[in-house]
Formats: structure tokens, C-alpha cells, sequence
């Protein structure tokens, strides 16, 4: 695939890796689940990581932790409509973390600026053609499945060329339907589809996905593998494990990080920045 360097993307520029601050507004996330459910919270939270120094807020309204339940679309855009308007309006960059195309129009209606579809737009048959349309900076994130089959998904040969071929044929359909490759950012989708071996090798493995000449989102704040390889068994308190694993994205081509701590993680990127540069 040809190479498309991107300096900037959704109005932001490249030359420093961003952080995105993530805000679920459910009651079952992972590790959040229902402390941003009502709208005072999602605003105050959200607040908080702009002033913490986060670049893009990632707003979403259903959980796709493995096993989650099926939120209807529309309840979804209710959940997170009213919270995108308020921060978009308060400046916010604000980024919509749906699988579906209505949810998707709503939430650009109401001032998002990025779509991140954890399916790389295939699981709503909308979804490319609303995009597309919209001419909207998107994460395209590998999954195999659904949140609710993934876990049985996930066989794979090499992980890191694997990984970087099926998000190629999404990223290449994506271009093909008329979205710019300047809009598209990849993530290799920690996680999803991936057990705890499989997260680590993917890590140490990224240079096929790097290869494809697009900026890489990477979000792996407090997930399982960390747990395990921490030792601890709590989501909540695993920020040290949190941030040793966004540093060393770092230094594998992150662009962007999508964690739950932005205070710590700008911060700590600060000082990586200070070392590196």
C-alpha cells in the first residue's frame, strides 16, 4: 500500500504524540462503569481532562468490553449527545466511540469532529457511505467478531503482519469509497480479538502496521493483560502498568494514546518528550 505521511489529522498536529482522554457515559464499562452516566458527571469529567492537558476526548455511550450488552442506537445517542454539544462548544476535540452510523450523524451533528469505530466501519452497513460523506477524520480499529463472539476469534499465524493485513483491506476499501488517507489513523485493537500472549507479541510487533504509513492510535489503559502482567486484578489501580505501557507505545510509533488517567499520562509523556528529544 502506498505511504500517505500525515502530519496532521482532525485539526491537530502530529509533530508531538496526543493523548485522548477517554469518557464512557454507561453504566458497564470495564473499568468505569457509571461514573460518567448522568450528564453533570460526563461534563465535569470531561472538563477535567481538558484542563489535565488532554488533546481529544473520546465520548461513548456503549461498552464493547467483551460480553457487553447491545445498546439500541438511539439510547446510545442520547446517552452522549448532549455531553458532546456542551464540551464541543467549551472547545473540546471531541471524538465519537460508536459502531453505529445514526449514532455516528448524531454525534457529528452535535459537534464531534472524529469517528472511532472499534469494527474499522463494518459493522453498520451506513457507516462507510456517512463517513465518507462527512469527510470525517476516523480510527479504524482491528476486531474480529463482535464484542460478543471476539473471544473465540482469535487464531492467528504471524499476529503482527495479520493484524496490519486485515486493517490494510479496511483501510484500502475506506480510500476506495472516497475517504481521504489523510483522515484515517489505525489502531491495532489491544484487547479485542487478543489474549494477554497476544496483546504482548502485538506490542513488540507493530512495525507491519507502522508500515502501512498511517498514524497508530494504541489504547491500552487498564486492560486485562496489564492486569496480568502486573499482577494486579483491579482495572482501577492499574496506572503504573497503565503508563509503563503507553511509554513503551511510544517508542514503538504511537501517535495517539487513548487511556482513562490523563493527568499522569501528559505528564509522563512530558518527561518521555524531555529524554527522547
Amino acid at each position: 500500500m502506498e505511504q500517505h505521511p500525515i502530519r496532521h489529522w482532525a485539526g491537530l498536529s502530529l509533530d508531538r504524540p496526543l493523548v485522548m482522554g477517554i469518557l464512557n457515559v454507561t453504566p458497564d464499562s470495564f473499568s468505569d462503569g457509571g461514573r460518567h452516566f448522568h450528564d453533570d458527571a460526563a461534563m465535569a469529567a470531561g472538563l477535567a481532562m481538558l484542563e489535565a492537558g488532554a488533546d481529544i476526548l473520546d465520548i461513548g455511550g456503549e461498552s464493547t468490553r467483551p460480553g457487553a450488552l447491545v445498546v439500541d442506537p438511539a439510547e446510545e445517542a442520547r446517552r452522549i449527545v448532549p455531553v458532546i454539544r456542551a464540551l464541543a462548544e467549551r472547545g473540546a476535540v471531541i471524538s465519537v466511540d460508536t459502531r453505529n452510523a445514526g449514532t455516528m450523524a448524531a454525534a457529528l451533528d452535535a459537534g464531534a469532529r472524529i469517528v472511532n469505530d472499534v469494527t474499522a466501519l463494518t459493522h453498520d452497513p451506513d457507516s462507510l457511505s456517512l463517513v465518507v460523506a462527512r469527510q470525517a477524520p476516523t480510527v479504524l480499529m482491528h476486531m474480529r467478531g463482535t464484542p460478543e463472539t471476539m473471544n473465540g476469534l482469535n487464531r492467528y499465524g504471524d499476529i503482527g503482519q495479520d493484524v496490519a493485513a486485515e486493517l490494510g483491506a479496511q483501510i484500502a476499501a475506506a480510500i476506495e469509497a472516497g475517504l481521504p488517507a489523510q483522515a484515517i489513523v489505525t489502531d491495532p485493537g489491544f484487547g479485542f480479538a487478543k489474549v494477554a500472549e497476544q496483546n504482548i507479541d502485538l506490542m513488540r510487533n507493530l512495525a507491519p502496521l507502522r508500515g502501512l504509513g498511517f498514524p497508530m492510535l494504541i489504547g491500552l489503559s487498564r486492560k486485562g493483560f496489564i492486569g496480568q502482567l502486573s499482577g494486579e486484578p483491579v482495572a482501577i489501580k492499574r496506572l503504573g502498568g497503565s503508563l509503563a505501557a503507553a511509554l513503551f507505545a511510544l517508542t514503538q510509533g504511537a501517535a495517539i494514546l487513548r487511556v482513562h488517567d490523563v493527568p499522569e499520562t501528559v505528564q509522563a509523556v512530558r518527561v518521555w518528550r524531555g529524554f527522547a528529544n
